[in-house]
């Protein structure tokens, strides 16, 4: 039996709107988890910093999808802990992933900032956090935001990978057309979804950009 076009939109809807929950929880607890760990990360307390480093060397080096089992898994098969939500797995894994990458964007630009910025602020008599935040901060975010968007955009796409643990994102819905009414389109349609979705991030961006653009490097 054939599906409407309207049917298999309102199911892929509702599939998605797990993708975006995914999305909004990992952008507003990551971003400032990321710059929390970009600071460590330029501490001048070594063991901080060697741990800090460590621990982005290890996130950014293996698979955000062996990242989001181990999550999942390990609390209750290693240490018999009580059974996490999937989706709360997910969350986790996501942030701390994408905390680790925006970290070194942060740190990235921080450190383009030239020394003879921060020591004209000094000169000025102006404190190490007004320097940072009236001087260096909006330097930092013109220079940060093409490869942030890049990563923001990548995101959008990784939260396909919350089917994983069974999370029924999106594309885990367009398959079960496949497996149950022998429907290949719905999957197809299913990317038009993300292709508006990273169509919209990326016109945002390009105004950001395009707004920030009188701060030359």
């Amino acid at each position: 039996m054939g599906e409407s076009l309207a049917d298999v939109t309102l199911r892929l809807l509702e599939g998605f709107g797990v993708n975006c929950v995914i999305f909004a929880v990992t952008l507003l607890c990551s971003l400032p988890l990321g710059l929390g760990v970009a600071f460590c990360s330029m501490s001048r307390f070594r063991p901080v910093r060697y741990i800090s480093k460590t621990f982005v060397w290890i996130i950014r080096g293996t698979p955000l999808i062996l990242q989001i089992i181990v999550i999942y898994y390990v609390g209750g098969l290693v240490f018999g802990l009580p059974p996490i939500e999937r989706l709360d797995a997910v969350l986790i894994a996501f942030t701390i992933n994408y905390a680790a990458y925006f970290s070194e964007i942060y740190r990235g630009g921080i450190e383009s900032i030239s020394k003879g910025q921060y020591e004209a602020g000094q000169v000025l008599g102006m404190t190490r956090p007004q320097i940072f935040f009236r001087v260096i901060l909006l330097q930092v975010v013109k220079r940060i935001v093409p490869p942030m968007s890049n990563e923001i955009i990548t995101l959008v796409k990784d939260t396909a990978l919350a089917r994983i643990i069974a999370n029924k994102e999106i594309l885990m819905v367009a398959q079960e057309y496949i497996s149950t009414k022998v429907l290949i389109w719905p999957l197809f349609y299913s990317g038009l979804f993300f292709l508006v979705f990273c169509g919209g991030l990326t016109l945002l961006f390009g105004a950001a950009e395009r707004r920030l653009s009188y701060f030359r490097a």
